[in-house]
């Protein structure tokens, strides 16, 4: 039997809340991108992009909406990447145009430059 103590987490008013607010990819294919946050520090994970429906003419792609990510730069401590499909980085250079953020992820940069849309 294992006899570890399980650990024990930090109890009180001021104890900080994980909280896990999706940007995009719920309930659609696409546009995956969740921010956790907690504490004063947020990660982000995936900036993916959607290819537009019949109904939306002259659309090329649709990305998340960064604003809540551009009001909250400074603790934003990176994006993780979880696998390289478009509909989970191809959001990645719009976003990297307005954020200046640590990105990681188990994909090598120059197996990414080819597949982001936009990337050069």
């Amino acid at each position: 039997m294992n006899d570890i103590p399980a650990p024990s987490l930090p109890e009180g008013p001021n104890t900080p809340t994980l909280s896990i607010i999706p940007l995009g990819g719920v309930g659609e294919i696409g546009l995956n991108m969740t921010v956790y946050e907690y504490g004063g520090d947020m990660l982000v994970v995936d900036a993916g992009l959607m290819f537009p429906d019949s109904e939306m003419l002259g659309v090329d792609i649709v990305i998340p909406d960064f604003s809540y990510l551009i009001d909250n730069k400074e603790r934003i401590r990176g994006v993780v990447l979880t696998h390289g499909h478009e509909d989970h980085i191809g959001a990645l250079p719009f976003l990297l145009r307005e954020l200046n953020v640590p990105i990681y992820g188990t994909l090598e940069p120059k197996h990414l430059q080819g597949r982001v849309v936009g990337a050069g």
